[in-house]
């Protein structure tokens, strides 16, 4: 059983482009399943009915619902695949329904809070350079935390104004620049990157740390929290708040939800979509606050 389970993710990875995060949390997923399987005394997949699936779903008890599900959906992607590769003749998943799960709203910032953040690194060295363009590009980006980390100077283009990306799946994507963040990008290449470049370590990395290494995912973290702190926001900030709030900002201003979609890399419009409930739930906020008959008891 498990060499189908490798096969499956090879081919994942090969034809899908899935990152290996995923790829492994799908493999612990299907062998996790393959153990249950087996404790039952079901040796091969050609055997497992559409009972097993569900009973090993059942078994999942407490389990988040978001967990669930994906477990479920690396089940299902696996059964196509069992039939595509003729090892099976049916999708044996076919009737199985997964939990419902309740999209929650992403949290957020206000223009205010990030105006107060992108200003937190304050005076003119090396590394207040370095964090003041750090900041300045997340939010005029929208970019992931590791997309953001993991940036080569080739990919940043100052002159025409964008940035280019390759998110999930390799996917290229182009997201434009703004005045702020190209200023600031500018004064990081010429006064502050030069100060931490170490010969011997330094690589096409667009981001350095005083070693002269690229950013680390969680060291994005540590100055994003910094940050907020020092700029008196007492709610926690998480570096992806930063890409909430370049989503739900554009929204608010009137840009075009599939314009959107392409710069944040979503594959899917209905996971963009989830910005027009928080612009939403925003407007129904302002409307209970400000006008003139909610006002009145």
């Amino acid at each position: 059983m498990d060499e189908a389970i490798t096969d499956f993710g090879n081919s994942l990875s090969l034809e899908r482009g899935r990152s290996p995060r995923t790829l492994e949390a799908y493999e612990n997923d299907l062998r996790q399943c393959a153990h249950f399987l087996a404790a039952r005394r079901v040796r091969t997949w050609a055997g497992v009915t559409p009972a097993h699936a569900a009973a090993w779903l059942g078994s999942l008890g407490r389990l988040a619902a978001s967990s669930a599900a994906r477990k479920l959906s690396a089940l299902r992607m696996f059964a196509r695949h069992l039939v595509a590769a003729r090892m099976r003749e049916d999708d044996f998943t076919a009737l199985l329904t997964g939990p419902k799960l309740r999209r929650k709203l992403p949290a957020t910032l206000t223009l205010a809070e990030v105006a107060r953040i992108l200003a937190a690194p304050a005076g003119g060295g090396a590394q207040a350079l370095r964090d003041r363009a750090l900041l300045e590009l997340f939010y005029a980006s929208g970019l992931r935390v590791s997309e953001l980390a993991g940036l080569k100077l080739q990919q940043v283009d100052l002159e025409n104004g964008f940035v280019r990306v390759f998110g999930k799946g390799s996917k290229e994507r182009i997201v434009p620049l703004g005045g702020a963040a190209r200023g600031a990008l500018s004064a990081w290449l010429a006064a502050g990157r030069p100060a931490f470049v170490k010969t011997t370590k330094t690589g096409s990395q667009f981001f350095l740390s005083r070693r002269g290494t690229a950013l680390s995912r969680q060291m994005v973290w540590v100055l994003v929290r910094s940050y907020a702190r020092r700029a008196g926001i007492t709610k926690p900030v998480k570096p992806h708040l930063l890409r909430h709030a370049f989503a739900t900002h554009l929204l608010g201003g009137g840009a075009d939800l599939r314009a959107i979609q392409e710069m944040l890399g979503h594959a899917n419009i209905s996971t963009t979509q989830i910005y027009t409930a928080v612009e939403g739930t925003r407007l129904v906020e302002h409307h209970a606050k400000f006008h003139p008959r909610n006002r009145e008891k």
